[in-house]
């Protein structure tokens, strides 16, 4: 059986996706360990950075890695790499780049593995946005202005919100049916909680340092 590792700050997760330098420095700063699913080892090379962790089947990796860098193969296939770092790696904050872009099915993977993860601080930063399940009562600061994106993951019940142009309170949201999509912030602070708990927050990612402050202290 495959050992979790624990950290006690927080884990940038690189994916196999693309992603951006100036993404991958801004996660490090608040997540300051570099831990590759498969073949985002390749994508931290290409940046200088060594993983101090590789997680995954492995299928995909192209790279040699550094003797001082550890392999957790998991060879079961009924998981994602992500789902498979998430299993066995713990930490009190994941940042994970290289998740969101790229194949599409991947990405949608992406949402599902943050779903069946719920519990944890996990954020995803993509070309665009970041996006992450907020907890049951979420507070955040922005500036008015900001466009603010809700989307259900599964049905559920918009419970309160603040600081939103259109209030989310009472609304009985589902895929294919009510979402949240292109909100915007009225105040500097907003606020909402949903029930049950299963809906991506979607922000710009000039906000990734203000939605780690969001979920708490893990």
């Amino acid at each position: 059986m495959t050992q979790q590792v624990s950290f006690r700050t927080g884990i940038t997760l690189a994916g196999g996706a693309a992603f951006a330098e100036c993404d991958l420095r801004a996660a490090l700063r608040l997540a300051p360990h570099p831990v590759a699913a498969d073949s985002g080892a390749d994508r931290l090379a290409v940046f200088g950075i060594t993983p101090e962790i590789v997680v995954g089947d492995l299928d995909s990796l192209r790279g040699v890695l550094p003797k001082a860098t550890r392999v957790q193969h998991v060879s079961e296939q009924e998981t994602t790499d992500f789902g498979k770092c998430l299993l066995h790696v713990e930490a009190p904050l994941y940042i994970g780049v290289g998740f969101l872009g790229g194949r599409l099915d991947h990405t949608l993977a992406s949402m599902s593995v943050m779903l069946t993860h719920a519990e944890r601080r996990i954020i995803l930063i993509g070309e665009e946005d970041i996006a992450f399940i907020a907890p049951d009562d979420w507070t955040m600061a922005v500036e008015p202005g900001a466009r603010v994106s809700f989307f259900p993951l599964v049905p559920c019940r918009g419970a309160a919100s603040d600081g939103l142009r259109w209030s989310i309170a009472g609304l009985t949201m589902a895929a294919g049916a009510q979402i949240g999509t292109s909100n915007e912030a009225i105040k500097a602070q907003i606020s909402a909680r949903f029930e049950p708990r299963g809906v991506v927050t979607i922000l710009p990612k000039r906000y990734l340092e203000a939605a780690v402050d969001s979920l708490g202290q893990g």
